[in-house]
């Protein structure tokens, strides 16, 4: 029955942690797709070469920071601002025909790495010649970064104190064991039986605890997390369109190996430090 009672709780440990780890992981992949975003904008001086253009472009290709660039000339630039602030009114644009307003707007469009990295890359542009200035979005970094820290604090917080609960679970229920074992084992050493020969039940006791414990909430979770997700996309369809939930496949593919070490780790390490505790063979 303790037996029992522990897989029962370390299932639904696993399975918190299986739920709150496939929040995180899709919350993560959607920061990043925000980041992704987010670029980092260096105009050109005025009447620079082509050359100086390529030769700027090669020091940005260079730098660690930089996932990809993207020239966007003059001509690109009035183009897209036609696009977005003059949609149903072409006729204003007309005026333009002969003149570009934005004729000194040439420029590199820097996505980055990692939004952190995005103050160093800054300082970097703005020593180079050739670039007259540079714009960063300085908010929405500071705002993805802080999510960023807050999703890895909570998940740190969040995954020890589900460790500490299943380890003392399993702790306890092996020290039941040798508790209620303690003639069987008294007998066992009178007749021979070697420290290793009574000790191992009781590891491979937490070992099995662990491991059931941990597949049964991640067969519950891969259905639920399926369902879900396709009952979301089908019922609620303004969200999928703002939130690309990553596919079952995708996020098991961590998650599987992990919880089963979790497990099976939590189980070995709970039975072995209890039957240091309390076993006396």
């Amino acid at each position: 029955m303790f037996s029992l009672a522990s897989i029962a709780t370390m299932s639904a440990c696993i399975f918190l942690f299986g739920l709150f780890y496939s929040i995180v992981t899709n919350f993560q992949a959607m920061v990043k797709n925000a980041e992704e975003g987010v670029a980092v904008t260096a105009f050109f001086d005025e009447g620079i070469s082509e050359e100086q253009i390529k030769d700027i472009g090669n020091k940005i290709e260079k730098r660690a920071e930089v996932a990809k660039f993207d020239f966007v000339s003059a001509e690109d630039a009035w183009s897209e601002f036609q696009k977005t602030y003059f949609e149903g009114n072409e006729e204003l644009a007309a005026g333009f025909a002969d003149d570009n307003p934005l004729a000194n707007s040439a420029h590199y469009e820097i996505y980055l790495n990692d939004i952190s990295m995005q103050d160093a890359l800054v300082t970097y542009l703005e020593s180079i010649d050739g670039i007259r200035k540079v714009n960063q979005s300085e908010v929405a970094a500071n705002t993805l970064s802080d999510f960023n820290s807050l999703i890895s604090y909570v998940s740190i917080g969040i995954i020890m104190i589900l460790l500490a609960v299943s380890t003392f679970l399993i702790s306890n229920t092996v020290t039941i064991g040798i508790s209620v074992r303690k003639e069987e084992i008294g007998i066992m050493k009178l007749i021979g039986a070697t420290d290793y020969f009574v000790r191992a039940p009781f590891v491979v006791e937490g070992i099995l605890i662990g491991l059931i414990g941990s597949v049964l909430p991640l067969a519950i979770l891969y259905v639920l997390y399926s369902k879900l997700v396709v009952y979301i996309a089908g019922k609620f369809s303004f969200l999928s369109n703002m939130m690309k939930f990553l596919p079952v496949n995708q996020v098991f593919e961590t998650l599987l190996p992990v919880a089963l070490i979790l497990g099976v780790g939590i189980g070995f390490l709970g039975s072995c430090i209890t039957i240091h505790k309390h076993l006396r063979v």
